[in-house]
């Protein structure tokens, strides 16, 4: 979003992630700043929480956000990062690393969820369900949720056997079983405890 104050122009992004409750994968978080008309466009388009489109709707909107923001960018922490940090830690390192990604430096960050980003130097405002009220945050949330499933599928081939491709790394009991089976990959958490996961996407 870019807005005003007192006639200056104030470049506002918005920032998400996903794949915190993965078992696999990275934690990819996604940045984009909007101007009015963007996000007005988006708006028409249906542009939401990812978690509340389909996955064909979602690939379908990523050129069109792609085509509308002043500027968007991805970033992500792997899961060796995960281990070394925790998850809340590497996800905020991911959205760190987005907003810098950035071509226009924002003098704002509109942050998803409750936790602020350690050593941003940018002013930031968290806000709960940010992804339900801020078009800049939703189009973020659908960019980094788009770009980590097809990540994902690519990873299903160097990995089979652990249905990544349909679970996109989240704890299914096919998933589960497949641990439990073959064992964890590189790819996979080695930190987190593979009963005590969730199987639905954050």
């Amino acid at each position: 979003m870019v807005s005003t104050t007192n006639a200056r122009p104030i470049i506002i992004a918005g920032v998400d992630e996903v794949g915190r409750g993965a078992l696999f994968g990275p934690v990819v978080a996604g940045a984009t700043v909007l101007d009015a008309k963007a996000t007005d466009y988006l708006a028409t388009l249906g542009v939401t929480d990812s978690k509340r489109l389909t996955a064909q709707r979602r690939a379908a909107l990523v050129p069109c956000i792609q085509a509308q923001a002043v500027t968007y960018a991805i970033g992500w922490a792997s899961a060796r990062e995960i281990d070394r940090l925790n998850i809340l830690q590497a996800s905020l390192l991911a959205m760190r690393r987005a907003i810098g990604r950035l071509t226009v430096r924002p003098e704002l960050c509109l942050i998803d969820g409750n936790q602020r980003i350690p050593d941003l130097e940018i002013p930031q405002q968290t806000i709960v369900k940010g992804d339900q009220s801020q078009m800049a945050i939703a189009a973020a949330s659908i960019l980094a949720k788009v770009w980590r499933d097809t990540l994902i599928v690519r990873l299903d081939r160097r990995y089979p056997g652990y249905d990544l491709a349909s679970n996109k790394g989240y704890g299914s009991a096919r998933h589960r079983a497949a641990i439990a089976q073959l064992g964890k990959s590189p790819q996979h958490r080695q930190s987190f405890k593979v009963a005590s996961q969730l199987t639905l996407p954050t």
